[in-house]
């Protein structure tokens, strides 16, 4: 699934080539994802202006005036395994190619989706008080996360610190592959109780979250299957992964072989002797 990383890595790619640009027209070639595609979008946003790309979590917006100077912002969501690059408008679509917006300069940004459960939505009014952004914690990037809030979010959970690390009520956007990265590097345990980890250790994982996501952003994400960026360009992050993917393998800082489990049906990767409850 594409995370933070790769979603951030998609806007800062499309953004200088999609804002302030006029919307030709929309291709709508299948409206069933994880909630339909509004009928009526292609007329909304024939001949809209895309006054600007940003993102809140793991949710792309493209903040549009239609051409009867109507605001609204479309939403997009990338799902388990879709991409969103641009691409020549004239190049046919492949069967997973869901949606396409055609530009004025000839190109379309392009949704391919192959297990259709991303999103493109048309929000009006504001977009973050939509039910889908509204509950969303604070941004990892930004001063609005720091220990101090980590800390707060916790004390009542009594669940393991990688799930809630990945709730996105506690911090937006952290998945699954960058929390196990973010607790190896803090040295916490990720079956550690949140409501157990100390301010200090708070601190060090609200620092590594902040680190490791800023890291693969700078490389371009991860790309472990799917994933390629808007360019086409796949990530290179994935090769400097010191857990995620390695159960069985060396700790490159200690030696002691990595150890796997489940946890919310997802992997979690840690070295038992770096990584302390």
């Amino acid at each position: 699934m594409p995370e933070l990383p790769e979603v951030e890595t998609t806007r800062r790619g499309l953004a200088p080539l999609v804002e302030q640009r006029r919307i030709l027209r929309a291709v709508v070639r299948h409206r069933g994802l994880r909630q339909p595609v509004p009928h009526g979008l292609e007329r909304r946003l024939a001949g809209a202006h895309v006054r600007a790309l940003s993102r809140r979590g793991k949710y792309l917006l493209f903040d549009c005036e239609t051409a009867d100077r109507e605001a609204g912002t479309l939403l997009v969501h990338l799902g388990m395994s879709g991409r969103l690059w641009l691409v020549d408008a004239r190049i046919p679509p492949e069967k997973h190619d869901h949606f396409d917006l055609v530009f004025d300069s000839g190109r379309a940004i392009r949704l391919r989706d192959p297990r259709r459960f991303g999103l493109v939505l048309w929000l009006k009014g504001d977009p973050l008080a939509h039910p889908l952004l509204a509950s969303i914690g604070p941004e990892p990037l930004t001063a609005d996360f720091d220990g101090a809030v980590l800390h707060r979010a916790t004390r009542s959970r009594g669940a393991a610190i990688k799930l809630a690390i990945m709730d996105g009520h506690v911090v937006a956007g952290v998945g699954n592959i960058y929390a196990n990265e973010a607790l190896f590097r803090a040295g916490i345990d990720p079956r550690t109780p949140a409501q157990r980890v100390s301010r200090a250790r708070c601190d060090a994982l609200a620092r590594e979250i902040r680190a490791v996501l800023g890291e693969a952003i700078e490389a371009g994400g991860s790309s472990l299957r799917d994933y390629v960026g808007s360019d086409g360009m796949a990530g290179h992050f994935q090769n400097r992964f010191f857990v995620y993917g390695r159960g069985g393998e060396p700790c490159m800082r200690c030696g002691t072989a990595i150890r796997e489990l489940r946890q919310g049906q997802r992997a979690s990767c840690y070295c038992p002797r770096c990584q302390k409850r």
